[in-house]
């Protein structure tokens, strides 16, 4: 429990103090709680002592009894207070924060991380492990820290009172301690096959939600949704054996507790009897015995929440930790924009994709780069970006190894339209100036009138302030490219990549968006990954990949006229760009 208790102050960062702040206060809360019972019994000592007639009634007496009960309730009222506005609302603050480290580690790890961490790993850490952790870590810490200093305090005047009844209350809180322990090793050992199961949920959910269309066209609703009934059982079983887990060792501590709570005013009477403690003292244990293991009793959720915790902070924490790709990278100006390959081999997961590649792009070129499909085209893309770092070789862009910069510094010099194009769940205009940082609604508007789609933004009910479903799905995938090429045209990078870009859009999109690519590629470097001869055909130089090598290199005429790789993918294009119904 105190390494948690320790972690808890670590996750917390700069508000650390405020949660020893809000511990501290407790102490005080603690004191004010346990003071009206004390009172309470020292009053009703006084008066079974009138009634025997041993004394006068004093109606001072009740006055200072309600004088005192009432300062520690006042004392109590502020003390919660300041807690509350102290510690409450920590975790929704580091919360908030730690979501916000998770997005910049994630935006500089290699895209290789995320083939080696489901996305649905990722998502149930961000919402799931991190929920729990925001509502519960300090919460649950104040909790078990409030019970353990108001046993503290009570078992102190125990001992002062009535020694024996001090060594009962230690020996069961003791006890007590030992299940607790017994409940947090049961849940820890429990608990990461239940999140490993919440896992693979998000993932099924994820998968269900994107093959939906495919599930239904092929009338395989069963088959499509076992994955998905397969993790919730998986779940259910996993958190079924937690609450197992967890009820025999909270059994006995509540048992422990309990025969405890009847031992207390047993010991007292006996002392009573034996002349070695005042009436009102025994009234003080009796008092006490009610209340003195409640707040331990509770812990066993507590207990039970921290091995949650753990595992939630050890998940939160693998993100946190996960190796940078630009760790040593700085952040880096350019005089100029030619990129080189010199004599580079990449991996996927120890499979080699791309072999000894060397080549220039000489800057304010356009190169096409063709080749069948999975023939590492557009990893080569990817390594001039640096989403992924060589095995061997160097990618140089002006001058200056791409290992050299910081992600934020290296793609400040590229803009990117890919043939799947994302929109955030958000304005046309917030879409268009993600673009730039500061852009003003007049820049946005430029931006889309040179990419060709000012007219349609203009005929959708609000707009620039039309809001986009996530993935820009409520748009068609022509107005989608051409909002993607307004916002690369606002960000006006010097290097252009453009990935299958007019793949899969209609004759009357295409001529549209080519004529926004037009003004998008004007003076910059281009690379154009694609299949449709119209694109390719006046690149200042043509590099054929095959295989993950590069087997051919010139101009369109060049290379027509020798036989190879790329006069049979003209033939072949050619014959599919002119084919006819029968």
């Amino acid at each position: 429990m105190i390494a948690v208790f320790k972690r808890i102050l670590s996750w917390a960062g700069d508000l650390r103090g405020r949660v020893i702040a809000g511990f501290l206060i407790e102490i005080l809360i603690a004191a004010a709680t346990c003071m009206p019972l004390f009172v309470a019994a020292w009053v009703l000592g006084q008066l079974i002592d009138v009634a025997r007639g041993q004394q006068s009634l004093d109606a001072s007496v009740a006055w200072m009894a309600l004088g005192a009960i009432g300062a520690c309730m006042i004392v109590r009222a502020i003390a919660w207070f300041v807690k509350d506005t102290q510690q409450e609302s920590v975790g929704y603050e580091r919360g908030a924060a730690t979501r916000l480290e998770i997005g910049e580690v994630l935006k500089r790890v290699s895209l290789g991380y995320f083939q080696n961490v489901k996305t649905g790993d990722i998502l149930s850490t961000v919402t799931t492990s991190l929920n729990v952790v925001e509502l519960e870590a300090v919460r649950q810490a104040d909790a078990a820290l409030g019970g353990y200093i108001a046993a503290a305090l009570i078992t102190a005047w125990l001992f002062a009172v009535c020694p024996l009844a001090g060594v009962v209350s230690v020996a069961a809180i003791a006890l007590a301690t030992l299940t607790l322990r017994a409940i947090n090793r049961n849940a820890a050992r429990l608990t990461p096959a239940a999140r490993r199961a919440t896992d693979h949920l998000s993932g099924a959910v994820i998968g269900l939600y994107e093959g939906l269309g495919t599930i239904k066209s092929y009338g395989a609703t069963k088959e499509g949704l076992a994955p998905y009934h397969a993790a919730n059982e998986e779940l259910k079983k996993a958190r079924i054996a937690i609450e197992y887990g967890f009820t025999a060792p909270a059994t006995v501590h509540r048992i422990i507790l309990t025969v405890a709570s009847a031992v207390l005013p047993a010991v007292a009477a006996a002392a009573l009897v034996a002349g070695q403690l005042e009436l009102w003292m025994f009234a003080g244990v009796v008092l006490v015995s009610m209340t003195i293991f409640t707040p331990i009793i509770k812990l066993s959720d507590a207990a039970h929440m921290f091995a949650d915790l753990n595992d939630s902070l050890d998940r939160i924490q693998a993100v946190e930790h996960a190796e940078f790709i630009d760790d040593d990278g700085s952040d880096m100006k350019l005089d100029r924009y030619d990129i080189v390959f010199d004599d580079v081999s990449f991996s996927y997961d120890g499979r080699e994709v791309i072999h000894d590649v060397s080549f220039d792009i000489p800057e304010g070129t356009t190169t096409a780069i063709v080749g069948p499909s999975g023939s590492g085209k557009t990893t080569l893309s990817s390594l001039m970006a640096r989403f992924y770092d060589v095995n061997s070789g160097a990618v140089c862009i002006g001058g200056h190894d791409v290992r050299e910069f910081t992600v934020d510094s290296l793609l400040r010099n590229f803009s990117m339209v890919f043939q799947d194009v994302y929109l955030f769940d958000d304005t046309i205009e917030a879409n268009i100036a993600f673009g730039r940082e500061g852009a003003t609604h007049e820049m946005v508007v430029e931006a889309a009138k040179r990419a060709q789609c000012h007219d349609f933004i203009m005929e959708l009910p609000q707009g620039y302030d039309t809001v986009v479903k996530m993935g820009g799905t409520s748009l068609s995938g022509g107005e989608r490219q051409r909002i993607s090429i307004a916002r690369a045209l606002l960000k006006d990078a010097p290097i252009v990549i453009l990935d299958e870009a007019t793949a899969s859009i209609d004759p009357e999109n295409e001529r549209m968006v080519q004529q926004a690519l037009t003004e998008l590629t004007h003076g910059k470097t281009v690379v154009v990954i694609a299949h449709r001869l119209a694109t390719i055909e006046h690149a200042d130089q043509i590099l054929v990949v095959d295989g993950g090598r590069v087997v051919q290199k010139g101009t369109h005429a060049q290379l027509v006229a020798e036989e190879g790789t790329y006069r049979r993918f003209v033939e072949v294009r050619a014959q599919a760009e002119g084919w006819r119904i029968g």
